[in-house]
This record gives C-alpha cells, sequence and structure tokens, in this order.
C-alpha cells in the first residue's frame, strides 16, 4: 500500500500511534434476515452527535482521530486506477473524507507520484449524514469550493433513500459501528452501487477502548457492587468478510488497523469521546452520568493496568476494521475454482521442483 501525506494538523494533548494486533475477543452480530433488534437508541445518537458538533471550536478539536482515519481510507483509493463519476460518503461526519480528497499531491513518496489530487479522480461527491449540524459544520470552509460536493441530510443511516445502481462508488468512514442493522445496510450499500462498482468502508471494531471497558467495569465492581454497561458491543473482524460477502459483495478485502491515542487521564478521553458523539448511546444503557468516583477509581485502575512504563499518559485503542467489496458486474475478475491449479501449494512450500502441467495440482 502506497503512503498517503498527511495535513498540518493542530496541535493536540493526545498523540496518535499506529500498530497491529491480533483480536482475542468475539461480539455478538445480528444475522441477515432476523428481525431488527434495537442495540442502539438512534435518537439518543442523533441527539449526541449534534450537540457536539453545535460547538464547532470542541469538535474540531476532536476530529484527528476521525481526519487520521480518512486519510488511511482514502489511501485506498490511490489502488484503484479509476475516476468516478458519483461517489456517496455514507455517515460523512463533517465531511472529513471531501477535505481529505482535496489535499495536493496525495503519493509524494511513492515510485510513482501522483502529483494530482484524489478530488480530480471524482467529478461529483454526495456527502449523506443524519445529523445536519455535523454535515453542515464546515460547509464555509475553502475545500468546499474545491471539490463538487452536495450535502444531504438522512432521516437515518440504516435506511438509503437512493436508487438502484446510482453510484460509482461508497465510501464509508466511522460511522457504521452505530448501525442497528449492519447486514441490512451492507446490502443496501450493494444495491446502490453500479455493476463492478467498490464499497470501501472503515469502523471501529473488536477491541476498541478495551482498557477504558476494563478500568470502568472494575471500578465499578469495587465501588458499586455490580456493573452496568459504558461503552457499546462491536462486531468482530473475522465477523466482517462474512456480513460482506452475504450482502453480494465480491473480491473482498478486510485488514485491521489500531490507532493507540495517548491521553492525560481518563477525563480527557471521555471528554473527547463526547465532543466526538462518540459516547455510549445503548438502550439498555444506565441513565445518568458516570460517578466521579467510579472515574476516579477508574483513572487509578486504568494507570495500574495499562500505562507504559515511564509514561505519564494513558493509552486508547482504537481498533479500525477497513473494507473493500465489489458489486458484482459484467466482466469482473472471478477466483479460480478449487483444484484448478497446476502447482501444489505443499510441492513450492516444501520446496520441490515443479512437478509440471500433467500432474494433477491443488490450491
Amino acid at each position: 500500500m502506497r503512503a498517503l501525506s498527511r495535513p498540518c494538523l493542530p496541535k493536540l494533548t493526545a498523540s496518535i500511534r499506529s500498530t497491529s494486533k491480533c483480536s482475542t475477543r468475539s461480539y455478538a452480530i445480528q444475522a441477515p434476515g432476523a428481525p431488527t433488534i434495537e442495540i442502539f437508541n438512534r435518537r439518543t445518537k442523533w441527539l449526541q452527535r449534534e450537540r457536539a458538533a453545535a460547538n464547532v471550536e470542541a469538535s474540531r478539536r476532536v476530529d484527528y482521530l476521525r481526519d487520521e482515519v480518512a486519510f488511511r481510507l482514502s489511501e485506498r483509493l490511490l489502488d484503484i486506477t479509476r475516476r468516478f463519476d458519483h461517489v456517496l460518503d455514507l455517515g460523512a461526519n463533517a465531511c472529513n473524507i471531501a477535505r481529505i480528497l482535496t489535499q495536493p499531491d496525495p503519493d509524494p513518496v511513492s515510485e510513482k507520484p501522483v502529483s494530482e489530487p484524489l478530488k480530480t479522480r471524482i467529478s461529483q461527491l454526495t456527502a449523506a449524514d443524519s445529523s445536519k449540524t455535523l454535515l453542515y459544520r464546515d460547509a464555509a470552509e475553502p475545500f468546499n469550493d474545491e471539490i463538487n460536493i452536495t450535502r444531504t441530510v438522512l432521516s437515518t443511516e440504516e435506511t438509503l433513500p437512493w436508487e438502484a445502481n446510482t453510484f460509482d462508488a461508497v465510501l464509508s468512514s466511522l460511522s457504521l459501528h452505530w448501525i442497528n442493522d449492519l447486514p441490512s445496510v451492507l446490502a443496501q450499500i450493494n444495491n446502490v452501487l453500479k455493476p463492478d462498482a467498490p464499497f470501501l468502508g472503515v469502523m471501529f471494531g473488536g477491541d476498541t477502548l478495551f482498557e477504558l471497558r476494563t478500568a470502568l467495569q472494575l471500578a465499578s465492581m469495587n465501588i458499586l457492587g455490580g456493573i452496568s454497561p459504558h461503552t457499546s458491543p462491536l462486531a468482530d473482524v473475522r465477523d466482517v468478510g462474512g456480513l460482506l460477502q452475504k450482502a453480494g459483495f465480491r473480491l473482498l478485502t478486510v485488514d485491521v488497523d489500531d490507532i493507540i491515542v495517548e491521553y492525560p487521564d481518563i477525563f480527557a478521553l471521555m471528554k473527547d469521546l463526547q465532543d466526538m458523539g462518540e459516547q455510549n448511546c445503548l438502550v439498555e444503557r444506565r441513565f445518568g452520568g458516570i460517578r466521579r468516583d467510579v472515574l476516579a477509581a477508574a483513572d487509578g485502575i486504568y494507570r495500574e493496568l495499562h500505562a507504559e512504563e515511564g509514561s505519564q499518559g494513558l493509552p486508547a485503542t482504537f481498533r479500525c476494521i477497513y473494507m473493500i467489496g465489489w458489486k458484482e458486474g459484467a466482466g469482473q475478475a472471478r477466483p479460480l475454482e478449487r483444484g484448478s491449479g497446476m502447482v501444489s501449494i505443499k510441492d513450492v512450500l516444501e520446496g520441490r521442483k515443479n512437478p509440471g502441467p500433467d500432474t494433477e495440482g491443488s490450491t
């Protein structure tokens, strides 16, 4: 994967570093065709995002995570050598992807640098989100004049209003993890795509904020004698490929990237999550804020369990699951049938000589 240049971001108290880990936890997801189970209160989430975006200064200050993930998602467009007439940005937040697409020289370190910004590959971009305040937060910023962008306010991201075969590509950055019926939304995305068109998405999943989860649970047990959910359940990377396949996508690519952000304390982490509009919205959540004595205890537990030696900050892991899938289309490349190979993989791995085309191979 080629590297993508980063814009100058404001100085932040949180520092970002990236790593890669293997998931050890799994989370329940709803099977396609099953009755919709409301895990997240959509109105609560809408209110949280509206209130967060209303404080423009604080909302922009915490864009560091959405901007970084939007960069990494846009980076994958560099490997698709196509131009797109009409692209949908589903769950656009504050149009972070649109701003990234206007950055000049997106591939300066490649052996074959791309001098033109990614916006030149896109004729029209439709940015859609249910939070009008967040969607239009940066509508007056200069990047809007550099790309043909149309903003569309949705009643909900769980029902797409467009006709079949509308878009040449669909992008989605950090919004799918709040969807109640993810299999249905993926199937709808497949429906609005034109044949042989790509979907590129990224969502939080797996072990996201596992440090915060464990610290809050232990603190609640110690002080309150029980626990209530303070963070949301998330899909595991092992589930995403199956969901994409069941939604009708082909030529799948799913990978994981951990972004670790360091915060001075648990209060700064919780404040940033609130300013992002990423706080808990579970239907079965306990109403009212977390007691301050629980947070204070959780901060100490957090430091004891997860702080690195010599560090004054607390690491918070955001596990990002990236997915690429293509809608089936005529002339699309297909994988070879099992057993059709002319060379045995076992022979190759064991260093044996190619047995030749007359020998029945296995793949």
